[in-house]
């Protein structure tokens, strides 16, 4: 299968074989290995072998098979990592703290106090910005 490539992404290096990795799977559509730069111990990587930067330009299917990827892995490590939580994380765009722009889920599990600065503090909305927002949304998905 054919999958679209971008020559300077270090992630279609890894999935052409020119670059090493840990590698955990493979299969037609999808990669898992870890991830050289870890957060915590077991930090890994589910990602598609196409290069699509981000989730609104990753076919659907494609997105199902990373996600899919991302399950095997979580329960390999759930079953011999035993951490206490795993987090799947997959973020879009620098704001979002995207470090590779091709698209790839991170499994990260998780022991209390191991560092990671992933959550967030709780706190109400605004009820009437919250429906304003809700608004454009469901018009933007009909």
């Amino acid at each position: 299968m054919s999958h679209p490539t971008d020559e300077s992404c270090i992630f279609c290096k890894i999935v052409a074989g020119q670059l090493p990795c840990f590698k955990l799977l493979e299969d037609e559509t999808t990669i898992a290995f870890m991830d050289i730069n870890p957060v915590n111990p077991g930090h890994a990587l589910a990602v598609a072998k196409g290069h699509w930067p981000t989730v609104d330009v990753i076919p659907p299917d494609v997105l199902a098979d990373v996600a899919r990827t991302a399950q095997r892995v979580a329960k390999a490590a759930i079953a011999t990592l035993k951490p206490t939580g795993v987090n799947l994380l997959q973020a879009n765009g620098a704001g979002a703290g995207q470090s590779v722009p091709h698209l790839h889920v991170h499994i990260l599990p998780r022991r209390p106090d191991d560092g990671a600065t992933l959550n967030w503090t709780y706190r109400p909305g605004d009820r009437a910005e919250i429906e304003e927002i809700s608004r454009r949304l469901k018009a933007a998905l009909e």
